[in-house]
């Protein structure tokens, strides 16, 4: 008799396992605008557990108390995680400090705010935009995304490397909508340029249970030297640690118009400007040689710039496929991405760095042993 009147409330139960992750939502990612990571991980995650559980539930009390149990702890986790559009607090002191002294800088060009989403994309496939630029390689977005990853992760072990080939790339400190020509963004200063939004990534990622490696060795004193220079640290890491998989080269981008104008890729998400972000893969092709495991490459692109969309959607610009290397022959799973550009302040990129990182942990969680 007690069997079965568990049984017949599993519907009850299974509703209210909803409702709890339903409040959760609306509690942590609508009040004020606010996003966290519990919610941007653990909510998209147990979203999908639950469907799986609703679906192939067995009529058992057991099964049912397990659901409205991991509901329940989702909600728990996102009251107790940092909001993820705070600004964190050294960011807060470097635009305090330095909206005054840049009080007196003279404007001599305007910085334009813009957002692309699907715009520039050759092809297109739900929420996935693509540019492709080869001249050899036809592209299917929904077949890509239908191959097999063959990614497998150990949390214990190092899974991911961060680096940057021009690690000076930098950024506009204080919001505003014009530059001054005095101001160089370029800086061997980690807390300034494009390694602080590294560590806000490998921070992020970390906090999520992954084992991560960022490398801040300066690549770009001779520029046109970077990626030889940053391909000797790529493969030292992964001589010294050969189970890395996921090797990120963090950029930012820089366009000027030809009057001057310098833009900048925002989008509003969680009620926070965040800086657009770019992927860019690569293709076997012209003067291109020796990258026989370019489609991996592709297939772990597209598949992030997937979740990315799904979780943020419009924090990604169109994925460049273009026919370019750039270091991401030395493994599968490499990728170069644009965090922004110039114009975008180091805030906006910051945030971007989380929602990246968020993002991409809710991917390597499908793929972790």
């Amino acid at each position: 008799m007690k069997n079965n009147a568990e049984k017949d409330r599993l519907p009850e139960i299974i509703t209210a396992a909803v409702a709890v992750l339903a409040a959760a939502a609306i509690i942590f990612t609508q009040s004020a605008g606010r996003v966290t990571l519990a919610v941007a991980q653990a909510m998209y995650r147990s979203g999908k557990e639950l469907q799986t559980h609703i679906a192939t539930a067995q009529s058992t009390s057991e099964t049912a108390k397990e659901v409205h149990s991991s509901a329940v702890t989702t909600a728990k986790a996102a009251e107790k995680t940092p909001d993820i559009t705070e600004t964190p607090a050294d960011i807060k002191a470097i635009i305090e400090k330095y909206t005054e002294l840049f009080a007196d800088d003279k404007k001599d060009g305007s910085i334009r705010s813009v957002t692309y989403v699907s715009k520039g994309a050759t092809h297109s496939f739900g929420s996935v935009h693509v540019k492709n630029t080869t001249e050899t390689k036809p592209l299917d977005i929904e077949k890509v995304l239908g191959e097999p990853l063959e990614l497998s992760i150990d949390k214990s072990k190092p899974a991911v490397l961060i680096f940057h080939s021009h690690t000076s790339e930098g950024y506009e400190l204080i919001e505003r909508d014009w530059y001054a020509q005095d101001y160089t963004s370029r800086s061997n200063d980690e807390n300034l340029n494009i390694v602080r939004v590294g560590t806000e990534i490998a921070d992020y990622l970390t906090a999520a249970g992954y084992t991560v490696i960022h490398d801040k060795t300066i690549h770009d004193n001779d520029y046109n030297g970077s990626y030889p220079s940053s391909r000797k640290t790529v493969a030292k890491h992964l001589e010294e640690h050969p189970e890395i998989q996921i090797v990120l080269d963090i950029h930012r981008d820089s366009v000027t118009q030809t009057n001057g104008d310098k833009l900048k890729f925002t989008n509003t998400i969680g009620g926070k400007k965040a800086a657009q972000l770019m992927i860019i893969t690569g293709a076997e092709e012209g003067k291109v040689e020796d990258f026989p495991d370019w489609e991996y490459n592709l297939r772990f692109a597209l598949r992030l710039q997937q979740k990315c969309s799904q979780m943020f959607p419009g924090l990604m610009r169109p994925v460049l496929f273009s026919q370019r290397k750039y270091n991401m022959d030395m493994t599968r799973f490499s990728l170069l991405i644009e965090m922004g550009s110039e114009a975008n302040t180091l805030e906006e990129a910051c945030y971007s760095g989380r929602l990246l990182a968020a993002s991409l942990a809710a991917l390597m969680d499908e793929y972790t042993e």
